[in-house]
This record gives structure tokens, C-alpha cells and sequence, in this order.
């Protein structure tokens, strides 16, 4: 397992820069005031003022640094060192109070200590865990009696399509795989044309049936659960954006689900 974790952090790790440059980040709109939570994230996790909040997997935390301009009080993890170097680079250029920590999440609760009201995660994380059960059971470690965990993610569903050269929708990888599957590619979501040395990197499906599964057996309660036929990249080559920004499948289609949202809880204690 070692092997597949080394490999994505190596890739992630030149993954930064690329991103950090790249137009789909927009690092200097958002140095300039600019959030970067979408609306669904916004109302999914409501009012965060005075909060505290843990991000897992949160790259190199714009997305957590727009959680602190609204009020919540931010822990930030990413196993790329690259990744939180620069987070903690653009936490102190704009004065932001945040914390963050480089770790694999499986490893968090030796590295971090505390509880916390929110613990939230967002677009691209899932496909990069080997162990869904093991990932439930560390929110609910560090989750307070009573908080919320919130997720906003690709649709597992949508992993299938053929995502190269196409132009319509077409199966190609399996839903239900259990080995991690290989890469070889250049580029990524925020630039296709993006050169990598490390090229390699490892991805797991997790049905949504699994995901689910995994959250009620760590004690939490699902609260939500909603789908969306849209999601915010161009995920396959023929989709459109539309007004809002998100990418769609062309007029005429029909509606898949691209990308969901869940709301769980932490039980109360009981005395």
C-alpha cells in the first residue's frame, strides 16, 4: 500500500505548482478577497463564524482559508508537503489565522489532537483513499458530540465514463473494482497541458453504497444526501459550462449524476 500512497504524494507534490499557476485556481483572485466555496458548499455547512473547523485532504488550502475569512477557526491536512507549504505561505501573506498539517489522514490522530464542531472535505478526495472504513472512523474521532461532517464530491457513478478523447458517454472503468487502478498521465483537472515528471499515480472506486456504509458503521448519522448533473470542471471532453460555472452534459442528454453532497452527525452524548 506504501507504494500507491508514495507514488500520489510524489505527483501531487508537482501537482502544487501547476495548480497554484493555473487559471482554474486563480491564486491572485483569491490573495484580492476572492472565496472560493461554491454555493452547495456554502449551504451545506452553513454558518461557520466562530467554529472550528478541520478540512481533510485540502490541498493547498484556498478552500480553507476562505472558511477562516468567514469567521470559522481552520485546521488544514494535506499529505503533500509541497501542498501545505504553501498553504502556510498563503495563511501568513494575507494574515489569515489557520493552522496546517501534513499527514496522511489514516495517521491524523496521532499528529493532531482535539475535537472539532465541522470536519469537511471536498471535490477529489474519495478516489485517492484506499480504506473508506478507516477514513469514517477519523471523522468521527475528531468530530465534537453533536457536530456535522460534510462532504461535496464527484459522483461515484461518474467515474465509469471514458473520460479521454470522446464524445459522448461511454462505460470504461468498473464500478464496483476493488484493486486500485493505474495511471500514466500528463496534466490534470486545472491544466491539461501541464508537464509531470511523476506520471504515475493510483486511484480507488468506492460505490456510493460504500461510502454511506462506512459512515454509519463509525457512529454517524446521515442527515443528507442530495445529487447534482453537473460538476465544477470539465470532467468528460464534450460537456458545457454553464451561467453559474458548472460543467453539464451538452443539451439533449440525459442527466447523470456528476457530483453529490452529504450531511452527517455525531451523536449527542448521552448521560
Amino acid at each position: 500500500m506504501d507504494e500507491y500512497i508514495n507514488a500520489n504524494r510524489r505527483h501531487w507534490n508537482e501537482l502544487v505548482e501547476i495548480h497554484a499557476k493555473s487559471k482554474f485556481y486563480d491564486v491572485e483572485g483569491f490573495k484580492a478577497g476572492r472565496l472560493t466555496l461554491d454555493r452547495i458548499e456554502q449551504e451545506g455547512v452553513g454558518d461557520v463564524k466562530g467554529k472550528s473547523l478541520l478540512h481533510l485532504q485540502c490541498h493547498f488550502g484556498m478552500d480553507t482559508l476562505s472558511f477562516a475569512r468567514l469567521g470559522a477557526e481552520v485546521t488544514g491536512i494535506d499529505f503533500s508537503t509541497k501542498a501545505i507549504r504553501l498553504a502556510r505561505d498563503l495563511s501568513s501573506e494575507l494574515g489569515l489565522n489557520a493552522s496546517f498539517v501534513c499527514s496522511e489522514i489514516y495517521d491524523l490522530p496521532k499528529k493532531l489532537s482535539g475535537e472539532f464542531d465541522i470536519v469537511f472535505t471536498s471535490y477529489g478526495v474519495l478516489p485517492w483513499l484506499p480504506d473508506l472504513k478507516r477514513w469514517a472512523e477519523v471523522i468521527t474521532h475528531f468530530l465534537k458530540p453533536g457536530g456535522i461532517f460534510y462532504i461535496v464530491e464527484s459522483h461515484p457513478f461518474a467515474h465509469v465514463f471514458n473520460d479521454g478523447n470522446v464524445s459522448d458517454l461511454q462505460v470504461h472503468y468498473p464500478y464496483f473494482a476493488k484493486a486500485p487502478m493505474r495511471f500514466d498521465e500528463h496534466g490534470s483537472y486545472a491544466d491539461a497541458e501541464g508537464t509531470l515528471e511523476h506520471t504515475v499515480h493510483y486511484e480507488w472506486m468506492h460505490p456510493m453504497s460504500e461510502i454511506i456504509s462506512s459512515l454509519i458503521a463509525a457512529g454517524l448519522t446521515i442527515q443528507s444526501l442530495k445529487e447534482y448533473p453537473f460538476t465544477p470542471y470539465k470532467m468528460l471532453p464534450f460537456m458545457k459550462q454553464d451561467q453559474e460555472g458548472w460543467w453539464r452534459l451538452p443539451d439533449g442528454r440525459e442527466d447523470v449524476p456528476l457530483l453529490f453532497s452529504l450531511k452527517a452527525t455525531k451523536k449527542e452524548c448521552s448521560f
